[in-house]
């Protein structure tokens, strides 16, 4: 299952490594591209669904599968061999309703291995009747009602993107990420502004060894870092408007 909307460039590697699966459910939300026309070819079910952000969206698409286990990529991603395989073998047996695995992340032409780009868990596989996507608008997450068990292989993000479209979609995120929080009422002050940014790198960059991935690792912690602090800055920007967009 994944959502869609012109992604031509990434889409194909994404289907060829979940061809296996019984049926693959595309929701697209208006490409304009060969999206479609690539889906298609890979027999997927496809259906349009107007955004209505990445979690409600993303359920919407899981409601839509025929079987209830359902594995949930994004357009960008695509299996390793290594998890595709357990996954074909795991679900003669699943012993459990929910399954995570490490998301490792290419940045500057490099897969992250440390810091905030690795492992990056996500809950991707589950049966539908025991977990659901979140409602949130991004960051969105699968809701488990119990134990998640853990896979060894990793899943693949591979996005394309430059520095400038990484960031024209951070900015985007952090817009969203401050609305959200302006609406359940949270506020922010200097403290936020400060420490959020500052921990962030000694978590990640630090302990976590991001320095380890060069300066691939150094720039996206860099980023990770400022928007912690833009995030933070434009909540306290909507609490001075009093209202959201």
């Amino acid at each position: 299952m994944l959502i869609t909307k012109n992604a031509e460039t990434q889409l194909e590697k994404c289907l060829q490594s979940c061809a296996f699966a019984d049926e693959i459910v595309v929701v697209d939300s208006g490409s304009t591209d060969r999206t479609l026309a690539i889906a298609s070819a890979y027999k997927a079910k496809v259906i349009h669904q107007d955004w209505l952000g990445f979690g409600p969206q993303k359920q919407f698409a899981v409601a839509q599968a025929s079987h209830d286990w359902v594995l949930c990529l994004d357009a960008d991603e695509w299996l390793s061999d290594k998890l595709r395989h357990e996954i074909m073998n795991l679900l003669k047996n699943p012993g459990t309703y929910a399954w995570r695995f490490a998301r490792s992340n290419k940045f500057m032409g490099r897969f992250l291995k440390f810091g905030e780009g690795y492992p990056d868990y996500s809950l991707r596989l589950f049966h539908r009747q025991h977990a659901r996507w979140s409602d949130d608008l991004v960051h969105e997450y699968v809701i488990a009602k119990d134990e998640i068990g853990m896979l060894k292989g990793d899943l693949m993000h591979e996005s394309g993107e430059d520095i400038a479209r990484y960031l024209e979609k951070q900015n985007r995120y952090t817009t969203l990420q401050a609305e959200a929080l302006f609406r359940r009422g949270k506020k922010a002050g200097i403290g936020k502004l400060v420490f959020s940014p500052l921990l962030r790198f000694i978590k990640f960059y630090l302990v976590r060894q991001g320095f380890r991935d060069g300066l691939p690792g150094l720039v996206h912690i860099s980023i990770g870092c400022f928007n912690s602090y833009i995030k933070y800055a434009k909540l306290v920007e909507l609490h001075r408007l009093g209202k959201t967009r």
